[in-house]
C-alpha cells in the first residue's frame, strides 16, 4: 500500500505565508506606526520659544504656531513659514505654564 499524503503537507505553504506576514508586522509594520505616532505628538507639542530642526536641515526658532504651519525665525529679524509636518526635532523645547482658566482660580 502506498502511504497516503495527509492534510498538512497542504497546510505548510499557507502557515509559512501567515508567519511571513506575522514577522513582517511585528519587525516593519508596528515600529513604523510608533514612530509615526511619536512625530505627530512631537510636531502637536511645538509652541513658541522651541528651537527646532527641519527636515531640510534648518535650524530655527519657533516665533508662532497654528493648526498647520509654523513660523521660524532662522535668523534676526527673519522669519519663514513651514508646515508642521516638516519639523523634524526639536533641539530645546521652553518650558511652559500651564494655564488655569479665572474660574477656576476665583473659586480658589
Amino acid at each position: 500500500m502506498a502511504a497516503q499524503s495527509g492534510g498538512a503537507g497542504s497546510l505548510m505553504p499557507i502557515l509559512m505565508i501567515v508567519l511571513l506576514f506575522g514577522v513582517m508586522y511585528f519587525m516593519m509594520i508596528r515600529p513604523q506606526q510608533k514612530r509615526r505616532r511619536e512625530a505627530e505628538q512631537m510636531q502637536s507639542a511645538i509652541g513658541p520659544g522651541d528651537e527646532v530642526v527641519t527636515i531640510g536641515g534648518l535650524y530655527g526658532t519657533v516665533t508662532s504656531v497654528d493648526d498647520e504651519t509654523v513660523m521660524l525665525e532662522v535668523a534676526p529679524g527673519v522669519q519663514t513659514r513651514y508646515a508642521r509636518p516638516a519639523i523634524a526635532r526639536v533641539t530645546k523645547q521652553v518650558e511652559r505654564i500651564e494655564q488655569v482658566p479665572d474660574e477656576v482660580e476665583a473659586k480658589e
